[in-house]
């Protein structure tokens, strides 16, 4: 998938075609506008003011607290947009923003909007990072009220792709311990433990990262089988022969080779025989032309925002082998576009 000139009559169809449409404009000032409006719009509650029913800008002006004329303009733009549906002078919510953009739906994305909202601020740095090369190391910089919406935003994401990864994680027979490193919400191994019934899952993360995310684990009511750990992946000693599988979700994209490497070889340790590694993350292509929109646009965020970047599923798995476990072939996710599982096992030999 990716975002791009979408033309919407033959005439425009024809023009995109002998690239005469400005491409440049729609994916940067047309970019820009829409997603801002979306954020805003989910931000002051006006797809939360549709949910029961169509209503004048009006109305909704007056259940968000905003100006009506301003709000009745918004209205336009999301409805030309394709959020929002216009009938007379009236608003409603299509199936698209219904799905995703309610707060009590369990595919809601609200949540990721709002955080969105100080993602902005951290792309603001793009030029100053290109000039000087230096990160904005947002683990070590953001703030208490960013974290709880951070890790809201998070467990929001993982619900798009976590029953597709607990369907296709390899999991080991009969397997007892899982170690989620990174996993703060815990919402992958809550998955997991869902469809093995014997599993508990430990969810190792950042203290800051448990303090706002043990409400979002306590609310999916598993109680002890999967509980929180405060620690440092790149540092707290992970055991020996301590789990049958450890999982580390989009979290590599945030360490460097030579701390991936370090991480592998603790990991692998901490297996059982027979225990699987497998690291959930955005698959970076070896070629720019072959990479995608989506990986390729995360390759450069994540520079930006924390020092390191996507990486290649060739390159995880030459962690994992010189870490003596045996690679498995990548998992490309069907609901993650870009993202995959690069999973190896440890032999019993």
């Amino acid at each position: 998938m990716r975002l791009g000139v979408i033309p919407e009559s033959p005439i425009e169809r024809l023009v995109a075609r002998l690239n005469g449409a400005p491409q440049p404009l729609f994916e940067t000032q047309i970019a820009f506008t829409l997603g801002r409006l979306v954020m805003v719009a989910a931000k002051i509650g006006v797809f939360e003011a549709l949910a029961s029913g169509p209503a004048p800008a009006a109305a909704v002006a007056e259940r968000c607290g905003t100006e009506p004329e301003a709000t009745g303009k918004l209205l336009f733009a999301l409805a030309g947009a394709g959020y929002l549906r216009a009938s007379g002078d009236a608003y409603e919510l299509t199936p698209m923003s219904r799905k995703w953009l309610l707060q009590d739906s369990p595919d809601s994305l609200v949540d990721k909007l709002l955080f969105q909202l100080t993602e902005w601020e951290w792309v603001e740095h793009t030029e100053d990072y290109v000039r000087s090369g230096a990160p904005l190391e947002i683990h070590e910089t953001i703030g208490t009220a960013d974290w709880e919406i951070y890790q809201r935003g998070m467990r929001s994401i993982a619900g798009i792709a976590a029953a597709e990864v607990a369907a296709r994680m390899p999991v080991p027979k009969d397997a007892r311990d899982l170690l989620d490193i990174g996993g703060s919400h815990g919402y992958y191994s809550v998955e997991l433990c869902r469809r093995h019934d014997e599993l508990r899952a430990v969810v190792l993360d950042l203290p800051q990262a448990i303090e706002h995310a043990a409400p979002l684990l306590a609310a999916e009511g598993m109680g002890d089988r999967v509980v929180h750990r405060a620690g440092d992946a790149l540092s707290d000693e992970l055991g020996s022969d301590a789990y049958d599988a450890v999982l580390i979700g989009q979290l590599v994209h945030h360490f460097s080779e030579e701390e991936n490497r370090e991480l592998a070889t603790r990991v692998a340790r901490a297996l059982r025989p027979g225990g699987v590694y497998a690291i959930l993350d955005f698959f970076r292509s070896s070629e720019p032309r072959l990479a995608g929109q989506v990986p390729a646009l995360f390759q450069f965020y994540f520079a930006l925002t924390s020092r390191s970047g996507t990486w290649s599923p060739e390159e995880m798995a030459s962690w994992q082998e010189q870490a003596g476990l045996r690679p498995r072939r990548p998992i490309r996710l069907r609901r993650g576009p870009g993202v995959g599982i690069q999973a190896a096992t440890k032999t019993s030999g």
